[in-house]
């Protein structure tokens, strides 16, 4: 009797290649890539090409505060996006901002998905109560408006970026459950877990080997614009002084920073940080709507 493995529907042939060429035949997609990774490599690099470094105080000076676009300090240093109240560069604050909205975003995303798939994995292969209650759960969860839930753990934890990543994984992880749970029924009917369990299959590796596997095309597509949606949150939250401390300021840290000045003619300090923000989120949603068309098994069609 044979004893090799048993495993789902493998990927056709050239279905990368196929992938990556259905990517480059959007012009929509290939520009959202594109800046995408400009934006990433720009907060990666933050550091290198920042011209300052917003957390050194002996770099700041009062004396630049609201500084318009294109100014030059004292020191010869020429401030390309202006300045905000606190002297700094508005540039250098958006590189450094954008680390901390994407870390938000991805590291919220990522465990999310993370406990959200293994919930409704384990609720679609068990069934019967648990099932019921855990999809009760998710029912409960997404009746309610996300930043409502998201003020209000944020309102007990406090400030924080951890507190924050954690406040979104809880706002989160309900649509990863239900879109898991949604794949790993189809998927639960097919031969090939019929097969796995016949064999004596434990429970673990049909759920992690078997099924997972079988279900990540839903859940990748979900995390992209959760993604998105996650770094959307972060800013509001922190827009409304719940999010992440002034100390360390992610990009809606900065536009609330500027928001008391807009009507005073200091545009620049929320403005240039909105900008980033737009770009960002757009960036995300453009790549995830084209892996949402590429990776429609209906495509084509």
């Amino acid at each position: 009797m044979s004893t090799a493995p048993i495993v789902g529907a493998a990927p056709r042939p050239g279905a990368f290649r196929r992938f990556l060429s259905a990517f480059r035949s959007s012009g929509v997609a290939t520009t959202g890539l594109l800046l995408l990774v400009a934006i990433v490599l720009a907060a990666l690099l933050a550091p290198w090409i920042a011209p300052q470094d917003p957390y050194d105080l002996t770099q700041l000076d009062i004396l630049d505060g609201r500084l318009p676009p294109g100014s030059v300090s004292a020191t010869g240093m020429t401030y390309w996006l202006g300045t905000d109240d606190q002297g700094r560069d508005m540039l250098s604050a958006i590189l450094y901002g954008l680390r901390i909205s994407l870390f938000v975003g991805v590291t919220s995303a990522l465990a999310a998905a993370t406990v959200g798939a293994i919930l409704g994995l384990v609720a679609a292969y068990a069934g019967g109560r648990l099932e019921s209650a855990l999809m009760r759960l998710v029912d409960l969860q997404l009746s309610f408006p996300t930043i409502l839930i998201a003020l209000m753990i944020l309102a007990f934890l406090g400030k924080g970026i951890a507190n924050v990543v954690l406040a979104l994984v809880i706002v989160e992880w309900a649509a990863y459950a239900r879109t898991a749970r949604a794949s790993a029924l189809i998927e639960s009917r097919k031969e090939y877990i019929e097969a796995a369990t016949a064999m004596g299959a434990s429970s673990g590796r049909i759920l992690f080997r078997h099924l997972l596997p079988n279900c990540l095309t839903p859940l990748l597509v979900i995390g992209t614009v959760q993604v998105a949606r996650a770094i959307a949150l972060e800013a509001t939250l922190s827009f409304l002084g719940l999010g992440v401390p002034v100390t360390e300021p992610s990009l809606g840290m900065l536009i609330a920073n500027g928001y008391q000045y807009m009507l005073s003619g200091k545009f620049w300090i929320s403005f240039y940080p909105g900008v980033a923000l737009l770009l960002t989120v757009m960036a995300i949603n453009m790549v995830g709507d084209h892996l949402r068309d590429v990776l429609n098994p209906r495509r084509g069609e």
